[in-house]
């Protein structure tokens, strides 16, 4: 890579940055991320950065403020330290639910997040599959929104299921897009369910569109949190004859009950990135397997740098 580039990780996925660098065949470079004994972060950029362009690798998950505050630290040592530019790649966009205002009186946090990520110094910001796509409207920088879907869909093909095996499931209308992409992609047919929340994180699956009998079902998602949503699907999906269940999702929350639920779910499988780390529990449960998107993002990291599209990305990443 051009001697001109440079990448620096906070604490959030560090394996992730080390993935994401030896594509690149750079090192991650030297910064201290740590913390006052009062709590106060605490940043040491220990290599020069002086009119270089430079990548900071930091996902928005758990503890999230935490590694928010982090973020924009570490951007600001940054640019008082006379970064040329510097792009935000965030791998999970935390506080990306946030996109409107559901009630009256309450906030929409991802647009607060943007404005403190462009004033922190962000020049541009990499994410991938946001909760919200039109959360990209709330920069005026640029930003670039990638998708884990090269990775997922690889993943599913190795499951050994044919076209008329499988049915693609999308958990609730608003990721119908999301699921008639894969079963195009896939060739296979589709299916909704369609699904009322009474609160926040409980979900009730009340009807399924399609037909699933006797077919290898995959949900696919691009987040699991609680994991409640995921495994009444599952449950429901099993009521109406299918053979098994498997689910697909980008970004591995699974905070709360999520890794017991799924233990003892009619899941068969669950296939996550590496976006966010596992935690300890959900690395030691067999159903759940991780794929990396390290190439996504190192080949989306050379590109920009390039001056070359990113958006044909997608269409050449596994060839």
């Amino acid at each position: 890579m051009d001697s001109e580039l440079l990448l620096f990780a906070g604490n959030s996925n560090p394996e992730l940055a080390e993935a994401i660098a030896s594509y690149l065949n750079i090192p991650v470079d030297d910064a201290l991320v740590g913390k006052f004994s009062d709590g106060e972060i605490q940043v040491q950029i220990n290599t020069s950065v002086r009119d270089f362009d430079v990548y900071l690798v930091q996902s928005l998950s758990w503890p999230v403020n935490d590694n928010l505050m982090e973020m924009l630290v570490m951007m600001d040592a940054l640019r008082r330290a006379s970064a040329r530019r510097i792009t935000a790649v965030i791998p999970y966009f935390g506080y990306a639910r946030q996109d409107r205002q559901p009630a009256p009186r309450t906030p929409i946090t991802a647009k607060l997040v943007a404005n403190m990520l462009e004033l922190g110094g962000a020049d541009r910001v990499v994410a991938m599959d946001l909760h919200a796509g039109q959360i990209q409207g709330f920069f005026t920088r640029p930003f670039e929104h990638l998708y884990s879907s090269p990775v997922l869909l690889q993943a599913i093909r190795q499951l050994g299921y044919g076209p008329e095996e499988m049915v693609i499931v999308s958990p609730d209308a608003g990721g119908v897009e999301r699921a008639r992409h894969y079963s195009k992609t896939l060739k296979c047919p589709l299916a909704i369910l369609d699904k009322r929340r009474s609160a926040p994180n409980v979900a009730e699956v009340m009807h399924l569109i399609g037909d699933v009998e006797g077919k290898h079902a995959v949900i696919v998602d691009d987040m699991i949190d609680t994991a409640g949503t995921l495994t009444k699907a599952a449950a429901a999906i099993i009521e109406h004859g299918a053979a098994s269940v498997y689910a697909a999702a980008t970004h591995p929350i699974l905070s709360g009950p999520a890794v017991e639920r799924i233990a003892n779910s009619q899941l068969e499988g669950v296939i996550v990135t590496d976006t966010i780390p596992l935690g300890e529990q959900a690395a030691a449960l067999d159903k759940i397997g991780v794929v990396s998107v390290a190439k996504v993002f190192g080949e989306a990291i050379r590109r920009i740098h390039g001056g070359t599209s990113v958006s044909s990305l997608f269409t050449s990443i596994n060839s």
